[in-house]
C-alpha cells in the first residue's frame, strides 16, 4: 500500500513536471502574483494558466488568496524545501549503491 509520503511525492513531483508549473513557482517564489497577472505571461488562454496553478495549489507548493476580485498565488517555500530534501534523500540512496558497485569491482580485482 502506498503510504501517505508517497502521495504527497506524487503530487509534487506530478506538479513539477511541466515546465509551466515550474515557470510559474519561479515567479510566485520570487513574489505574490496574481493568476491573471500569471496569465499575461503565458501564450495559453487564462483558464488553462488556472489549471495549472491549481495543480501547484493541489500539491501544496503554492496557497492562493483573495484580495477583492482577484486571486494571488504565493509560493511555499517549506514545500518546496520538502522536495529538495526527497530528492536528497534519493541522492543518498544512489550514491549507496555506487559505493557499493566499487566496493564490488574492487573486491574482484583483488
Amino acid at each position: 500500500m502506498i503510504g501517505l509520503d508517497d502521495d504527497r511525492a506524487d503530487a509534487l513531483f506530478h506538479a513539477l513536471a511541466d515546465r509551466t508549473r515550474r515557470d510559474i513557482m519561479r515567479r510566485v517564489l520570487a513574489g505574490e502574483h496574481s493568476v491573471s497577472e500569471l496569465a499575461v505571461k503565458y501564450e495559453m488562454s487564462f483558464a488553462a494558466v488556472q489549471k495549472h496553478v491549481a495543480v501547484l495549489e493541489k500539491s501544496g507548493l503554492l496557497t492562493k488568496r483573495r484580495s477583492g476580485r482577484e486571486q494571488l498565488a504565493c509560493g511555499d517555500v517549506a514545500a518546496v524545501r520538502s522536495v529538495a530534501s526527497m530528492l536528497a534523500e534519493l541522492e543518498q540512496v544512489w550514491r549507496g549503491r555506487i559505493a557499493r558497485i566499487d566496493e564490488l569491482i574492487m573486491s574482484e580485482e583483488s
